[in-house]
């Protein structure tokens, strides 16, 4: 099987009510398997999805103490599994992650791409349960877990500052929402409530399953149907209207912590998606703005003012937002502002120069050909274009990439909007 990829085309069909992508390929020695169940994002599951997740990965009805599900992940010659959430827009996607080796690549001939599979359909369809309930000790311990983990975030001083600024632009959207949750909603959840939970969305939601690696469609279909029977008479397409609002004006939040280096985040509204037709201009403006060490923020605002330790930008191209990022001194704030602004004007004006043209070209065009690499990224890719209701090709993309021209720049650039700038500083000083 040829190990030359150079379009990433997963081969599709339905199976017991889920969608699933298998792509074979000779590139890679390992077999990899990430199944998607989505959710729309909301108060009332958010929490319940996290939990989820964790409780899912401590046992199974084959595996009922943890011990003996990792003594298993061993005994499939270490094979790679986890169970997590991520959050798309104003979606909540829990992953199921499986990566063994390729059989063929070992010494005894064991049928490890069907174990991995049973390995997964057990935690879709045979999870360790007790009179229609999830274990209340593994319950009890992920949720002190969970709380461990959410509040600890204001311990993560960007990443805190990154979800302040969300939470005041977003507020009364679902994407201001922690994708792990809230604390408050943990003591109501207990084991029942969650297995019930469980079996609403492995019924329901909308799954999808991949495969990648140097496997037979016909073979992994197979164990699929067998292995992962979730009965699914009604599934459900989520209702998920991209929340937007009109921006009157630019917000101003100042939060006080004890920090020794100020954070300032720049939240901006884009008005333009992963599925519309400037989105290959959209990531060209963020290239030449801040999505590169050659780009406007770094080389200005870092290098030549000396205004920050870091400034950059980064997309979330499901929701469309743009996040300039810094770390500044807080007497540096409002002239770290205005320089921001400065090149958020230079880019409206259309004052690129070729040379960042074609260098953020370059790196953006070697960034996703890197993807046919990753068995990850290629799963990644493909599973954005189903989300977002576009189904782009890689090349049709790094077409779009490289046709982009500096009045498309412009034209991306008259769209974006500054809704809330976020201050992060010490506890000292005037207000």
């Amino acid at each position: 099987m040829s190990a030359n990829i150079t379009e990433i085309a997963f081969q599709s069909t339905q199976i017991n009510g889920m969608n699933v992508h298998i792509l074979p390929t000779g590139k890679f020695k390992t077999t990899t398997i990430v199944t998607m169940i989505e959710q729309a994002l909301s108060e009332e599951t958010v929490t319940k999805t996290a939990l989820l997740a964790m409780v899912m990965k401590r046992a199974s009805a084959r595996f009922p103490e943890t011990k003996l599900l990792r003594a298993h992940l061993d005994f499939l010659y270490g094979a790679i599994f986890d169970v997590d959430v991520t959050k798309k827009g104003e979606r909540q996607i829990l992953q199921i992650y499986m990566e063994v080796p390729n059989e063929k690549y070992l010494s005894q001939e064991d049928s490890l791409l069907e174990q991995a599979i049973q390995f997964v359909g057990d935690m879709l369809v045979r999870p360790h349960v007790e009179n229609g309930s999830f274990l209340e000790k593994y319950v009890a311990q992920e949720k002190e877990t969970l709380r461990k983990r959410v509040e600890s975030l204001i311990d993560d001083k960007m990443k805190y500052a990154n979800q302040r600024v969300t939470e005041e632009m977003c507020k009364g959207e679902p994407f201001s929402l922690l994708v792990q949750g809230n604390v408050k909603d943990l003591p109501a959840i207990t084991g029942q409530e969650l297995y019930r939970y469980f079996k609403e969305i492995t019924a329901s939601n909308p799954i999808n399953m991949f495969v990648v690696g140097d496997v037979k469609p016909q073979v992994v279909e197979q164990a699929i149907s067998k292995h992962v029977s979730l009965e699914r008479s009604d599934v459900q397409s989520l209702d998920i209207s991209n929340a937007s609002k009109q921006i009157a004006n630019e917000r101003e939040v100042i939060d006080r912590l004890d920090v020794n280096q100020a954070k300032l985040n720049i939240g901006c509204r884009t008005n333009i998606t992963y599925k519309d037709d400037d989105y290959p201009a959209l990531l060209m403006y963020n290239g030449v703005l801040g999505g590169f060490p050659h780009s406007k923020l770094f080389v200005n605002v870092r290098e030549k003012e000396s205004l920050a330790y870091y400034a950059v930008s980064r997309l979330e191209s499901h929701k469309g937002i743009m996040m300039i990022m810094s770390g500044i001194e807080v007497n540096k704030y409002q002239r770290a502002v205005e320089i921001i602004k400065q090149q958020m004007e230079s880019m409206s004006q259309g004052n690129i120069s070729e040379e960042e043209m074609s260098q953020t070209k370059a790196t953006l065009s070697n960034q996703f050909r890197e993807l046919l690499d990753s068995a990850r990224g290629m799963i990644e890719f493909t599973y954005n274009g189903l989300v977002s209701g576009r189904k782009r090709q890689l090349d049709e993309l790094l077409r779009g990439i490289e046709t982009a021209t500096i009045e498309d720049i412009k034209n991306v650039a008259a769209k974006v909007e500054i809704d809330t700038i976020y201050l992060l500083r010490d506890k000292k000083g005037e207000a």
